[in-house]
């Protein structure tokens, strides 16, 4: 059911040089399907990481940010399991994550902490960590660099179409390959990232620049989207720097290589953050709130979430109802204190609906109902108070997120 999204074409998903993955049928919560991924580094990469900011976060959260603080530069593999978030698990949670990692780590002949471990799933259940340690070795069997499309597949959970995406940029007079994963369609809202995201790439770069740049890419994707406002106990997104590129290796914020990966990371981050939006939970439109006129950046986000947030706004546009008085209200109730309404521009797509804060007298229900009734919709507020914008992505609510979620444990 999702919005003009196609799963992704296993071809043209590029091989990360110095990255391998490997998939298992674990039997995690059901049989006969894609649930174990383990994510081999050659020595020499870096690895990088945002994550939840839910207070209740996830154990492989935990024990990832720890592993992170100490190896970040030593990092051999990556684990994720879907069907179980072993999230509010408390102490045997934890344990669990962990022994996840030393299981993986006997098995490549390394150091627990050498192992980032993460989870998706349902909250508050044991992890079967014995299916896990069970599966690992299968997934070793399975490691290909051309598994990036098998291992999209592997860490879905509500998601209907698996999400990858790959693009090769030119980072100085290297070619460089960034190739990336993620999962999510449902308990999506920013404060980091989506639910799970994965992206390498082959480039040289030192780590503390790498942590800058997957920070950066996040804040401008995953971070502007919103399915129906819940932040997860387990978002992880993780950039892996391999360093297998025939480069030298990027050691300024200032340098022209520095820019041209970061934009291609972002790019990439972006197409991932987009079909998560359009494989939203029941979604059948897919909709781009773009504020403009503000005087920075976070009222501009104010405005944006206050619209993709509002259910009476999502339901009208399931409806194809043009009932855009809602759209004014949620920018009302946004938390701008000083905002002068008698300023304001509200357009649907072409359409200028409203003009200085009330209904533009050209304006016809005609012009709206067609523009409501696209599968893809611009909103377009312009504040007339500063000179920011920011772009956002949220989809339409519908009767199925109700019942996907309604029947989410079953």
């Amino acid at each position: 059911m999702a919005v003009n999204l196609a799963a992704p074409d296993a071809q043209s998903l590029t091989p990360v040089r110095g990255v391998t993955l490997g998939i298992a049928e674990a039997g995690i919560k059901k049989s006969q399907r894609k649930d174990l991924l383990v994510i081999k580094l050659d020595d020499g990469a870096s690895v990088a990481g945002v994550f939840t900011q839910n207070r209740l976060c996830a154990a492989p959260v935990i024990v990832t940010r720890e592993h992170l603080a100490v190896a970040a530069t030593k990092i051999r593999a990556l684990v994720v399991n879907t069907g179980n978030a072993n999230a509010g698990t408390g102490a045997e949670g934890l344990a669990h994550a962990r022994k996840t990692c030393a299981d993986l780590a006997v098995l490549l002949d390394c150091a627990p902490a050498q192992i980032l471990p993460f989870s998706t799933g349902v909250i508050m259940e044991p992890l079967p960590v014995e299916r896990i340690s069970a599966g690992l070795p299968a997934c070793l069997a399975d490691l290909r660099g051309d598994n990036w499309a098998n291992a999209a597949q592997a860490i879905m959970t509500t998601d209907t179409i698996p999400k990858a995406a790959s693009r090769q940029i030119a980072v100085g007079k290297a070619r460089v390959t960034i190739t990336g994963i993620a999962k999510g369609a449902g308990m999506i809202h920013p404060n980091m990232a989506t639910m799970l995201g994965y992206i390498a790439t082959d480039a040289r770069i030192t780590q503390p620049l790498l942590q800058k740049i997957v920070a950066h890419a996040a804040q401008k994707s995953f971070n502007v989207i919103t399915v129906d406002g819940d932040t997860s106990t387990n978002d992880s997104f993780i950039l892996i720097a391999s360093a297998a590129a025939d480069m030298p290796e990027i050691g300024s914020e200032t340098s022209a290589e520095y820019a041209e990966l970061c934009a291609g990371v972002t790019a990439v981050a972006g197409e991932l953050a987009r079909a998560i939006v359009r494989d939203g939970e029941g979604a059948t439109k897919f909709i781009t709130l773009q504020i403009e006129g503000g005087r920075d950046e976070a009222e501009c986000r104010k405005v944006g979430f206050a619209i993709g947030h509002s259910p009476l706004v999502k339901t009208a546009f399931f409806a194809s109802d043009p009932n855009l008085g809602r759209i004014l209200a949620a920018i009302g109730y946004a938390g701008i204190s000083d905002l002068d309404v008698s300023k304001l521009d509200l357009y649907l797509d072409d359409v200028l609906v409203a003009r200085g804060g009330g209904r533009n007298p050209a304006y016809q229900e005609a012009d709206g109902q067609r523009v409501m009734k696209q599968s893809e919709i611009t909103v377009r507020v312009v504040l007339n108070r500063g000179t920011h914008a920011v772009t956002l992505w949220t989809c339409d609510l519908s009767h199925d997120y109700v019942s996907i979620n309604a029947d989410y444990r079953s």
